[in-house]
């Protein structure tokens, strides 16, 4: 695997910025890897980190580099500060950063494939709302997402957090029914003739235990393709460092092989 930090200049945050990223390499002879390459251009897994932590942490709390290397994927991780993946009312632009600017800066820099079929995104904490809210929003350009242990109702962490997102979002009135709202995008993809499969999990001592088994009803009664887990676990590296072994098992990477 060849791994690379990029710092590089971003129109729509008006700063530098950072990513890591993962690309796939054969090699032969290289002590304890089994890696694996493709040719052409590489599916991608946009991996997306939590409130207190930045585009390194995946790198330094999982064996994440060793996990993808006999999957033949990129994986792009990059640094978004507080800012719960939204154009901030009092702050930078990181939804339209996120959304708009990465992908079209990443392939530019990296041979990666823009077929929907090769694309997922998976996220930890706000970053599991980042990676459902990406996929939602954008059902056109990701095939599946994937949320551990995700912020996923963010209206009923509001007083929890309200300085945080008082200068994210404005008001408890301005999120809820917004298209920053998890509930909303749900509701709205339901209807796309090929949302994105969708994987959640979240440990059953965690303190967003409730607010994911909220989602995961809401998204249920809409028929949405859902794969859900739980065990026991809280909010810690221990259980993330095991979960996203899990989702790059679920990731329907076999299937972008068919395809």
């Amino acid at each position: 695997m060849a791994l690379i930090q990029c710092d590089f200049f971003s129109e729509a945050l008006g700063l530098n910025t950072s990513m890591n990223v993962i690309l796939p390499q054969t090699t032969y002879s290289q002590i304890g890897m089994d890696t694996r390459s493709s040719e052409g251009k590489h599916r991608t897994l946009l991996l997306l980190h939590g409130l207190s932590d930045d585009h390194t942490i995946w790198l330094r709390r999982t064996s994440i580099e060793r996990y993808v290397a006999p999957l033949g994927i990129a994986v792009v991780m990059p640094a978004v500060s507080r800012s719960f993946y939204t154009n901030m009312v009092s702050g930078m632009d990181y939804w339209t950063f996120i959304s708009e600017e990465l992908p079209v800066l990443a392939r530019s820099f990296f041979p990666l494939s823009d077929r929907r079929e090769d694309n997922y995104v998976a996220g930890l904490s706000m970053g599991g709302y980042g990676a459902f809210k990406l996929a939602l929003s954008h059902p056109d350009r990701y095939a599946a997402a994937a949320s551990l242990s995700g912020a996923l109702d963010l209206s009923s962490l509001y007083t929890e957090r309200s300085k945080d997102f008082d200068l994210i979002y404005g008001s408890p009135d301005q999120l809820k029914g917004s298209p920053n709202d998890l509930m909303k995008l749900a509701t709205d993809v339901a209807g796309h003739t090929k949302p994105p499969q969708l994987f959640q999990c979240c440990g059953t001592e965690d303190f967003l235990y409730a607010d994911n088994q909220r989602f995961r009803s809401h998204a249920e009664s809409l028929n949405l393709p859902l794969s859900y887990e739980e065990e026991p676990g809280s909010h810690e590296w221990g259980y993330w460092d095991h979960k996203i072994q899990r989702v790059l098992e679920w990731l329907p990477i076999h299937e972008a092989d068919k395809a």
